[in-house]
């Protein structure tokens, strides 16, 4: 089977999709790069998914967390220490042993005139299970990060608001929530690449793969196991990853040269890739 053909079986496979069977002899490399390649498709899946969802919870954890009212603070804070002071592959594991004891009942329910039925029995599904979780940690770390950066609003600018008469939501729609940003934008960098690193523990978790459908480390482990040798998947793991570390610096450095648009040149916080040679 020429790379081309291997291409066409396989890179889709994580999604059901080309041939049933997974190669069990004669593995090439480029088996192994087009099928990890396909898994990679759920890595990423996850990674977008949680991000963008958790990118508005954790922004009003913390809002909560800062908040004088303590039956808002408190809740907030308490999430924030949970999720952050638990290890994500046991959340994993709980989460996972939690959605098979829930009952499998149906909701109905009624949107835009149309009727929907959602079944709990879709949590222990790694698509919907594991998203929520992924979802949840990322908002606690995130929301810390944005919780300081919250505190670190510069009191000059909230004087400004006062001064034009800004309050409530305008205030914060103008004022505080462009500074916060501005300020924790290159920490939530670094918080989107361990999030996107941390979606290869999915399937290592509770949440088992659903015929054979699995991300890149799924795909790297089968490899590993069937031609004993390591250090062919892996690596190629590691490629993979590294190309999309850099795309989400690039974009997120989009993201924040937007947010210091307005700032002198010599003043902007701008992202660089460093390489650390000895940590």
């Amino acid at each position: 089977m020429s790379c081309w053909d291997t291409f066409h079986a396989y890179a889709l496979r994580s999604l059901g999709q080309g041939e049933r069977l997974l190669p069990r002899a004669d593995i090439s490399v480029c088996d192994q790069t087009v099928l990890i390649g396909s898994g990679l498709i759920w890595n990423i899946y996850f990674a977008v998914l949680a991000l963008f969802f958790g990118f508005f919870l954790a922004t009003g954890l913390a809002m909560a967390k800062n908040s004088r009212t303590r039956w808002l603070r408190k809740p907030a804070e308490w999430f924030i220490f949970v999720f952050r002071g638990s290890p994500l592959f046991i959340q994993f594991f709980l989460a996972y042993e939690a959605f098979v004891l829930l009952p499998k009942a149906e909701i109905d329910f009624h949107l835009f005139g149309m009727e929907f039925s959602a079944s709990t029995r879709w949590l222990t599904r790694a698509w919907l299970g594991a998203t929520i979780v992924l979802l949840l940690n990322t908002s606690a770390y995130a929301a810390e990060i944005f919780y300081g950066a919250l505190r670190s609003v510069p009191k000059g600018d909230l004087e400004a608001a006062d001064a034009y008469g800004l309050t409530g939501w305008h205030r914060f729609r103008r004022i505080v929530w462009p500074t916060m940003m501005r300020l924790g934008w290159p920490a939530y960098t670094n918080e989107a690449i361990f999030l996107f690193h941390a979606t290869t523990l999915v399937f290592f978790s509770g949440f088992p793969a659903w015929k054979q459908m699995g991300d890149a480390l799924y795909y790297a482990s089968y490899f590993a196991d069937k031609t004993f040798n390591p250090f062919i998947p892996y690596p190629i793991v590691a490629g993979y990853f590294i190309v999309m570390t850099l795309l989400i610096i690039a974009l997120f450095g989009i993201v924040n040269k937007r947010l210091n648009r307005h700032l002198p040149t010599d003043r902007r916080r701008r992202m660089r890739l460093r390489l650390n040679l000895i940590r």
